[in-house]
């Protein structure tokens, strides 16, 4: 049996998130306390205690969200043997999750990518004016449509938006400029969209808006050491495995202002042949969009806390 190991990005931290875990594995905190050496702060107990609005801070979320990834991961490598281990196929990250994949696929240092995690937040913050910028998901109308709907906007109003993660079939994210991001919600929910919502987030991530952050992003990676990956990372930019190490930073540099390609990604893993997708901490967004892609080919589980790990294992008994 063949199964894949997914890590989330920004929107699945949560106050008090792996807590459980941690109760019987102390290599929770041990993880989160390495991360805390590099960032100078008490990442645990911001996690556990918050307060929430500092948890959601992009420069403080990335290195939880990479922190707990990990942490699942090396439990799991202690749980199960050597055989069991090498069944797991590939691994993805959807948006920042992508540097969790690579980090748990021995291609990047935990402490290289915690020190990552928070520039990259810094940068994206930086890159646009608070307000300036806006994210919003669009349900149940075709990408096309979406794709349509932001090209007309962002040329009449001569803004920037744009479909930025193709999440599920019917469930898209859009960013850019907040006025543009405003009109595009009008069109869709025109259009016939069930739902158009604003986030709750402030930087258009994956939008062209997140050039400047990209451009910081590939000078600091220029020093970072990454190596060909042990097991195979599908990347979000164009949903490929790559080996060589100036490729993979070149995919992640791209990845900042270019479209999360989840729907392909989930989908190549099903043509690759894999039934079994875990979804290593914290939430399970990525879970329960694997119901509206490959219900009937891939079953997905969470891992976040000790019953879900329990389930998990027992899976792959």
């Amino acid at each position: 049996m063949k199964y894949a190991f997914v890590f989330p990005g920004q929107g699945s931290q949560s106050v008090g998130m792996l807590a459980d875990l941690n109760q019987t594995y102390s290599i929770v905190k041990d993880t989160f306390d390495e991360a805390s050496e590099i960032l100078g702060y008490d990442l645990w107990k911001l996690a556990q205690e918050g307060p929430k609005e500092q948890l959601n801070q992009t420069e403080k979320t990335q290195p939880a969200l990479l922190a707990s990834g990990v942490a699942v991961w090396r439990i799991w490598q202690k749980q199960v043997d050597a055989k069991t281990l090498s069944s797991v196929a590939v691994m993805a990250g959807h948006s920042f999750g992508e540097y969790t994949a690579l980090v748990c696929a021995s291609a990047l240092d935990f402490k290289d990518a915690v020190s990552l995690a928070q520039d990259r937040g810094r940068f994206m913050q930086a890159a646009v004016s608070e307000g300036e910028g806006a994210m919003a998901a669009i349900l149940a109308l075709k990408d096309e449509q979406i794709i349509e709907i932001c090209a007309s906007v962002a040329k009449n109003e001569n803004q920037v938006v744009s479909p930025v993660n193709f999440n599920a079939p019917g469930q898209v994210v859009i960013a850019g400029h907040r006025a543009a991001v405003e009109s595009a919600i009008t069109q869709a929910k025109a259009a016939g969209a069930k739902k158009a919502v604003l986030l709750q987030v402030s930087v258009p991530a994956h939008s062209s808006l997140m050039l400047p952050a990209a451009e910081r992003m590939a000078e600091r990676l220029a020093s970072v050491n990454i190596t060909t990956p042990k097991i195979p990372v599908i990347h979000n930019v164009d949903v490929s495995v790559k080996t060589n190490p100036a490729d993979i930073k070149t995919a992640l540099i791209r990845q900042l202002h270019n479209p999360v390609r989840w729907v392909e990604t989930i989908e190549k893993m099903v043509d690759d042949g894999v039934t079994l997708l875990f979804e290593s901490g914290p939430g399970k967004v990525l879970t329960a969009l694997n119901k509206r892609i490959a219900r009937r080919t891939m079953k997905a589980l969470p891992i976040i806390d000790t019953k879900t790990l329990d389930q998990a294992l027992l899976e792959i008994a």
